[in-house]
């Protein structure tokens, strides 16, 4: 059956669900194995409404047969199980946290009964289960489950074996969830990543001397290691520092960094902004090398390499500080040159709404001149995003400009108020920095101005800015 078919008449099927979910999870035990799969086929395509539900209605039976079917005898109801057991764990997320052990327990059996097919299949349902978790996962007793079987394929599988890749994602995945519980497995993983990048670019170099004598290396395997090491860095944070110490990932990832192939410098971008947050130290005496590298991947014909190169330049920005300065020229064009592309993709404007915002507070004499050129669209992308730290950042650098070149966001100040007003808890000072321009402005252009100003701002806003700043 289509999708489009299915999601166009979900609304229509809600009265019928009550009755004919208990009645599919029925059929799950059916002895035709043929319906025991499209059961389970069918069943995570509702898996969205069963997660709506109070869990004991229908999560719960649901889950509880979903995963014996994991453990059916036939390879296909196996495949079918697994695949809609995934979904459910995208849909429920948390929600699962009270049977993490008995969901581990079956996924763990599953190891010893999968074949090869139906192992990679497994690996997403571990990694999916880990993602949708999250430091849950970072208990004694579930690691203890979980990662031996892991591990285990892991010393089993050979560096030029394609079965890596699955099992990469699958511990990137479950080494960000359990952050420091993952220091134990680090070091041979970091180690195993680092050698599969050296490999794949050591390969790569003899085939472009001698392509007749040489064959052109699989770059699958150091895209996914790259990825497997961003995971690291994000897991381990502070920890993983002593493994960057005594590698050569930083020489490596220059090399990756400037790789013909996108998807390879995408995800050394990725590394590259992990790496930033986490061990700043290690990539600071390589940023002048770094930088112009980067300058010339904000190309967004390859949006997720100019994402990802973006994302780390605004890294890079706040541990730099005023050091920043010698690069902001290498950058900030194309950064103003991509916020004012009509038909860019949401999540490019905001990350280089946000990446211009941080150079902007960590070098406001060198970004504030163009302030006109970008407030309008910088507004606009960063209205419709969540509080959290990036965009408190982009924003304080935002205040920082208008303070240096206040005449820079005039004709467009109706914009800054409504992304202003975007903010549900501010930190302290930050509602200070905007109280402070708010009420600069209005005592500026004085009382009536003001008035007749407000007056274009659709009531929410009015309301809003009146509720929260008295202005």
């Amino acid at each position: 059956m289509c999708n489009c078919l299915f999601t166009g008449c979900m609304q229509g099927m809600v009265p019928y669900l009550p009755e004919l979910i208990p009645h599919l999870i029925q059929c799950l035990c059916d002895k035709k194995a043929l319906v025991r799969s499209i059961a389970c086929w069918t069943l995570s395509r509702y898996a969205h409404w069963v997660v709506s539900q109070p869990p004991d209605s229908y999560l719960k039976p649901l889950m509880t047969e979903l995963l014996k079917r994991i453990l059916d005898g036939n390879k296909r109801v196996q495949e079918a199980a697994c695949s809609a057991f995934a979904t459910l764990e995208e849909e429920a997320c948390t929600e699962l946290v009270p049977y993490l052990s008995f969901i581990l327990d079956t996924l763990v059996f599953a190891f010893g009964k999968y074949q090869h097919k139906n192992l990679l299949i497994l690996y997403d349902a571990i990694g999916t289960l880990a993602d949708s978790v999250g430091h849950h996962l970072n208990q004694p007793e579930y690691i203890q489950k979980l990662m031996p079987p892991l591990i285990a394929k892991w010393n089993e599988l050979k560096d030029e074996d394609k079965d890596l890749f699955p099992l990469l994602e699958c511990l990137s995945s479950v080494a960000t969830a359990l952050q420091s519980g993952f220091l134990p497995y680090c070091e041979p993983v970091y180690q195993r990543c680092v050698t599969l990048v050296q490999k794949t670019l050591a390969q790569a170099m003899m085939y472009n001397q001698h392509p007749d004598q040489y064959e052109a290396p699989d770059k699958d395997f150091m895209i996914v290691a790259l990825d497997l090491l961003s995971g690291l860095a994000e897991g381990l944070g502070g920890h993983v520092e002593q493994l960057v110490a005594r590698s050569n990932i930083m020489t490596l990832l220059f090399q990756c960094m400037q790789d013909t192939m996108p998807e390879v410098r995408q995800s050394s971008f990725a590394l590259l902004g992990d790496l930033t947050k986490a061990c700043f130290l290690h990539v600071k005496p390589c940023i002048a090398e770094f930088m112009p590298i980067l300058g010339l991947n904000l190309n967004p014909e390859f949006i997720s390499v100019c994402n990802n190169a973006t994302w780390a330049i605004g890294e890079i920005s706040m541990q730099m500080g005023a050091e920043m300065q010698p690069y902001v020229g290498m950058v900030l064009p194309h950064l103003v040159e991509i916020i004012n592309r009509p038909n860019t993709p949401k999540t490019l404007l905001e990350n280089t709404a946000i990446t211009i915002g941080r150079l902007g507070y960590v070098c406001p004499q060198e970004v504030a001149p163009q302030l006109q050129q970008f407030i309008r669209p910088w507004c606009t992308s960063l209205r419709n995003i969540r509080d959290n730290e990036e965009k408190d950042s982009a924003f304080r650098g935002i205040c920082v400009m208008i303070g240096v070149n206040p005449a820079g966001v005039v004709q467009d100040f109706i914009f800054f108020c409504d992304a202003v007003a975007s903010w549900v808890n501010p930190k302290d000072d930050l509602r200070d920095m905007f109280y402070k321009i708010l009420h600069g402005f209005k005592d500026q252009v004085g009382e009536e101005n003001w008035q007749q100003f407000s007056e274009q701002f659709p009531p929410l806003l009015k309301e809003r800015l009146s509720a929260c700043y008295g202005v």
